[in-house]
């Protein structure tokens, strides 16, 4: 057995860290290159929206039309810009989000503990190894306690092997695999106990960079809004081509002009194209797992956005969840003896409870990073006198340790003092595992449980204390296999407070206000476990549901029990997975959060993992879809409305798109089957293009959220992107924009107007109607003065440009004999504006109809 180091002693300096990471470079893997302005231009190039402009160009070109030519190449180099603004900002949030979510190692550095990314450790720093730590870098031991690792990822043997540390001096480099190794390897997992390493190859130089394992590669798997909006570009895209094809033949043959056909045909594919929905997702996701992370929440998995606007059950642990793991011994039990801190003050701890607190003392780590045993080294420090302190026994050995198991929650440490030849053993738990261990009479356990349960009633964390001890064991023999095997002494109860964060109870009154259930899965006792939800507000009507009757029930009857049980005590990881599943086959869409290496299968199992950031393990984070940087569970609410938000808002967008294309590719077809003058060419649709784009992907995304986010029941899970209503509500709105502007077009030809006015009116009609599809968009209900309202800076940006640009194309002659457009009468403006103001009435009236028909709310 190791001794365990009691100080933080050595380390580097941080001066010297820094040189080291100069001189060996990032402590990372090679990754696949950054995209470069170069990858993304071209990548934007083969869209087929700027490959139909293209072509139109080149066939203007033969037609000898050169100015249209170049004025189509100018849009697409606009274009180019556009995409290539909105692609790097989302580079760079992305970038960000990479750095945020970076694995971290706690390193010794100027004597002190400190957490830095695990691309900042170098050689020769000194990483200080806990349960659940990702390892950062291939390291020697220096100390070791009970440390065991999973090395499946480099050797592919699944069973964790054991780790001592090496003697002082060099240690030649050994490959992983294999007991008792003094080295420890970069991506391994620690699985349990501790340790204290000495960083010797960080980066490519370590065995997994050596092997070339892409241990950061993220999941390529399209998530369902992309699946569904792949479809639905495709669909789009046959029916665009086939019309397309279509228009091009009948053109030819009833106006014999192939290549006047052509480009009707490409006007037509341009105008039916909906390329904003891919847009429209990346921009969406990116900025959303941006703003989210505002909230100390960072998004690890882009479904997780998807999925948060229909959580229906959050299910929390307790300990540094709703709590602020921030544990202090409240009060002491021994025997019929009670004593509690707030009644002592600041007094001495009496005699009768030494023995209580020095063998839970003895029962723990030496150097503790569990909050609960730290709390007992506060009590000493605190309420013992110097001289009891002795007590304490700082020269003994620890000979041997029986760990935590599911089958028995009580652990035991062997120590061997140097004045006594029989070791004495010490162990803590549950108050019901310790008193099985003491095999003691029913009465006394009867006694036990009342003594524990009227603690529990108080909101106290309960563990159970004992001693034994080991006469005439010999040194060097083998140690009895199990705790079981041991004599064991009942010493009294312990009794831990761990308060409540200040912002939970506000947050379980969002989440249940949101029509999301709250409850509460902690290995705690009923007692304690219900205390402390009262406190926090969840329902505690249904009582608790315990561990042992969780084991005893069928997955039909637990699917029963947990549609009615807000409180689960006394549970085991195994059995928090058993929990999500059950709740999921009745439908329920399960937000679950944990930060052991435990929860990792029950966080995977969720739809939505929330991990701990700040004391959560490397497991756990990697398993969940978010991690709360700073362990607030405050945080989860605010990213379920940020999360709803931007449901909304993609939803706004995905309808957007929709309704605006219905008239522009209505526009682009119905001249040619009636025999009309053209309304649109390519420089017209690329010129809507140009204004749709960034209206759909960031005036959009910018949108406040709707006021009742927060006040309605979560969307139903597995609703497609665009609901039955929502389409049908998007084609009607298209619909009554190109009535409108086809009749106001057709009016103005019947009136004798020339077709270049004809058509400059009815464009600017178009536009401003395009205006009032935005407008009625960003609203969900029928409150047109209060949208207008609400804030959103990129709206009247876009607006401004809007304008300017249509302004300077009607006033310029090179652009207005560009777009074959004609100075406008006053007379031809106003009616144009009416148009566009009647639109806008007729969209506020279908919206006002749909809310009516209930139809109004997302679906």
């Amino acid at each position: 057995m190791t001794s365990w180091p009691s100080g933080d002693e050595g380390g580097l300096s941080e001066q010297r860290a820094s040189e080291l990471l100069r001189t060996h470079g990032p402590n990372e893997l090679p990754q696949a290159r950054r995209r470069s302005v170069w990858r993304i231009a071209a990548e934007v190039v083969r869209e087929p929206m700027l490959q139909l402009l293209i072509a139109a160009g080149l066939i203007y070109l033969v037609l000898g039309d050169v100015a249209e030519a170049l004025a189509l190449l100018a849009f697409v180099l606009l274009s180019l810009s556009i995409s290539l603004v909105q692609e790097t900002r989302t580079e760079r949030v992305m970038a960000a989000l990479r750095d945020l979510s970076s694995p971290r190692a706690l390193v010794i550095r100027d004597g002190r503990r400190r957490r830095v990314a695990g691309r900042e450790v170098v050689p020769g720093d000194l990483i200080v190894l806990a349960e659940g730590d990702r390892i950062p870098a291939d390291a020697v031991l220096r100390a070791a306690h009970a440390l065991q690792t999973d090395e499946s990822l480099l050797t592919g043997e699944s069973v964790p092997v054991r780790k001592q540390a090496a003697p002082g001096g060099p240690v030649a480099d050994q490959p992983p695999g294999g007991d008792d190794l003094p080295w420890v390897f970069s991506g391994a997992l620690v699985v349990r106990g501790q340790g204290l390493a000495e960083v010797r190859h960080t980066g490519a130089a370590t065995q997994i960079g050596r092997i070339g394992q892409a241990l950061s590669q993220i999941d390529a798997t399209p998530s369902a809004l992309q699946r569904q909006t792949r479809q639905w570009v495709r669909a789009f895209a046959v029916v665009g081509v086939a019309l397309s094809v279509a228009v091009a033949l009948l053109y030819a043959q009833v106006r014999g002009d192939v290549l006047g056909g052509v480009l009707a045909g490409i006007t037509l594919a341009m105008s039916m194209l909906p390329q904003e929905f891919p847009l429209i997702l990346t921009v969406f996701m990116a900025m959303g797992a941006w703003r989210i992370a505002s909230q100390r929440v960072l998004v690890r998995r882009a479904s997780a956005i998807e999925t948060l606007g229909t959580a229906t059950v959050l299910c929390t642990d307790k300990t540094g969840t709703l709590t602020q793991n921030r544990m202090t011994v409240a009060a002491l039990q021994a025997g019929d003896a009670s004593w509690t801190t707030d009644a002592a003050g600041s007094a001495p701890l009496p005699e009768a409870f030494h023995a209580v607190l020095e063998y839970a003392i003895l029962a723990s780590e030496r150097d503790p990073f569990d909050p609960m045993e730290q709390a007992f080294w506060d009590l000493a420090r605190s309420h013992l006198t110097e001289q009891d302190r002795e007590h304490l026994h700082p020269d003994w050995t620890l000979a041997h340790a029986y760990a935590l198991s599911p089958d028995l929650l009580a652990m035991s440490h062997v120590w061997q003092s140097p004045a006594q030849r029989s070791p004495v053993v010490a162990a803590k738990g549950s108050p019901e595992a310790v008193a099985d261990l003491c095999h003691l009479p029913p009465e006394r356990v009867d006694e036990i449980r009342r003594q524990t349960e009227a603690l529990a009633a108080q909101g106290l964390r309960v563990l159970g204390v004992a001693r034994g001890g080991l006469d005439g064991h010999q040194p060097g023999a083998d140690w009895p296999a199990i705790q079981h095997d041991l004599d064991f002494e009942f010493l009294g109860l312990v009794g831990l407070m761990d308060p409540l964060r200040p912002a939970v109870a506000e947050a379980v009154q969002l989440c249940r206000q949101a029509g999301i259930r709250v409850a509460m899965i902690t290995g705690d006792y009923p007692a304690t476990a219900l205390a402390i939800a009262a406190q926090a507000g969840i329902d505690t009507q249904g009582g608790a549901l315990r561990g042992e009757e969780i084991a005893a029930l069928s997955e039909a009857a637990l699917g029963e029990r947990v549609r009615q049980t807000q409180v689960f005590a006394r549970v085991t990881p195994e059995q928090k997975w058993r929990i999500v599943r059950a709740l999921q086959a009745h439908g329920e869409v399960v937000a679950m959060t944990g930060d052991g290496v435990n929860d990792a299968p029950s966080l995977k199992a969720a739809d939505i993992g929330v991990a701990m950031g700040a004391r959560g393990t490397d497991v756990a984070r990697e398993a969940a879809s978010l991690v709360l940087l700073d362990d607030d569970f405050g945080a989860i609410p605010q990213a379920v409305r940020l999360g709803r938000r931007i449901d909304d808002n993609l939803r706004k967008g995905m309808a957007f798109v929709l309704a605006v294309h219905v008239p522009i590719a209505g526009l682009s077809l119905l001249p040619l089957l009636f025999g009309l003058p053209l309304l649109f060419m390519p420089v017209h649709i690329a010129f809507l293009e140009l204004i749709i784009d960034p209206v759909c992907s960031v005036v959009f995304e910018a949108e406040p959220e709707e006021a009742d986010v927060m006040r309605r029941p979560p969307r139903r899970p597995g609703t497609p992107l665009l609901g039955r209503d929502l389409l049908l509500g998007s084609l009607v709105q298209g619909l009554l924009v190109m009535g409108l502007i086809g009749g106001f077009y057709v009016w103005l030809l019947s009136a004798g107007t020339a077709d270049a006015a004809a058509r400059t009116a009815a464009f600017v009609a178009l536009v401003g109607s395009n205006v009032a599809l935005i407008v009625s968009n960003r609203s969900l209900d029928n409150r047109l003065l209060a949208s207008l309202r609400r804030p959103n800076r990129a709206l009247w940006v876009m607006l401004g440009v809007t304008t300017a640009l249509l302004t300077l194309v009607l006033a310029w002659p090179v652009l207005r004999a560009l777009f074959q457009f004609q100075p406008l009468t006053g007379g031809q403006a106003a009616q144009a504006g009416a148009v566009a103001l009647g639109a806008l009435a007729l969209l506020e009236a279908l919206k006002w109809v749909r809310a009516r028909a209930g139809t109004a709310a997302p679906a």
